[in-house]
């Protein structure tokens, strides 16, 4: 079975989640990011099928978290945004001989165990390619590439349907896997109503925002 990292790119906590300014302040969106990255790593940390997790950060808070739930604390690429972070961690597993990497963000706190594993066990015979599209099909919430760089990645707002492409270009089929934990990130205000609004989970980051008054 190939084996499965984990990696998760993180920014620094401070001045995140600007889009979400006009409900809460920049020290609460501060203290949800941290959040919701410690119920991402939760999830993570209690999932069965992974060799290992790595989070890319030059965070402080950000690296003291991923140490406390067991992951490897990287920082090549951390700095250049969403997709070089991820590629950082993708040259790290491939210059140890690592198998597959599966990336998801730090903000999508309703993901379970379960659901990391049901990604990790639709891996298939290299080359392959599985995503999990976000709620709306415009961001990719989970992609997993055997091995590493099996199909060139670029994230942003509008990635899913980019990424299908990008992997059929690739001589690849993708696997698309929808969960709704990981389906729902929180970047957005209507993400944060969905969120909201979703049946309850007890999570960290729905008791903060309750703390909120949210």
């Amino acid at each position: 079975m190939t084996s499965v990292y984990a990696c998760v790119p993180v920014k620094a906590f401070t001045g995140a989640k600007q889009r979400l300014s006009a409900f809460l302040s920049p020290v609460q969106r501060e203290i949800l990011a941290a959040t919701m990255l410690e119920d991402v790593l939760t999830a993570l940390a209690g999932a069965t099928r992974l060799a290992g997790i790595l989070v890319n950060t030059i965070d402080p808070r950000a690296a003291a978290l991923a140490t406390k739930y067991g992951a490897r604390v990287v920082s090549d690429g951390a700095l250049d945004g969403h997709t070089g972070a991820v590629m950082g961690m993708a040259r790290v597993l491939a210059a140890e001989g690592h198998g597959a990497l599966l990336t998801m963000p730090g903000d999508i706190p309703r993901v379970t165990a379960a659901e990391v594993d049901a990604v990790v066990s639709s891996c298939q015979d290299a080359p392959s390619f599985t995503i999990v599209p976000a709620h709306d099909e415009l961001g990719s919430n989970a992609v997993l590439c055997n091995p590493a760089f099996s199909v060139p990645l670029r994230f942003g707002d509008d990635s899913y349907f980019p990424h299908l492409a990008a992997a059929r270009r690739c001589g690849i089929e993708p696997t698309i896997v929808r969960l709704p934990g990981i389906g729902l990130d929180i970047d957005h205000p209507v993400d944060l109503r969905a969120f909201l609004r979703a049946p309850r989970v007890p999570t960290r980051t729905l008791a903060l925002l309750e703390s909120f008054g949210i």
